[in-house]
């Protein structure tokens, strides 16, 4: 049951990156298909990024606290996540495939995504550092 708990938590994680990335490499595909125009989903997958992290940090951090608090078996998603990212993105690419040469992601994006890939492990480090005790959030 252990093992099962640690591999959600990862999945979870690899779910809330792969999410954001490809929200950020998609914006052309997505104004093209609901006929918005670039700025609108542009703010309105930046509201859905910021507000999601958001939410998915504090759902995150109570569950690796519940799960996983007792064992040093938290750090372990800090590698964990990977394998998951890497068949979430694989899944989107073989079930969306890009067939509108219009829709190919610009080099910033890419950039961009590989800079969250290199500060993701540190991010999931930092929240399972996070613990509560009577008063308050320390790391």
């Amino acid at each position: 049951m252990f093992f099962l708990k640690v591999n959600i938590v990862s999945m979870l994680y690899a779910l809330m990156i792969a999410i954001t990335i490809q929200l950020m490499l998609n914006v052309c595909r997505i104004s093209r298909l609901t006929e918005w125009t670039i700025d609108t989903v542009n703010i309105v997958s930046s509201v859905i990024i910021i507000s999601g992290f958001i939410l998915c940090s504090v759902f995150l951090i109570n569950l690796t606290k519940r799960w996983l608090s007792e064992t040093k078996a938290r750090y372990c998603n800090v590698i964990l996540w990977l394998p998951y990212f890497v068949l979430f993105v694989y899944m989107t690419t073989s079930l969306f495939p890009i067939t509108y040469q219009g829709d190919v992601p610009n080099t910033a994006s890419g950039l961009m995504a590989i800079g969250a890939l290199a500060v993701f492990p540190f991010y999931i480090l930092l929240t399972s550092l996070v613990k509560k005790n009577e008063q308050g959030w320390y790391v």
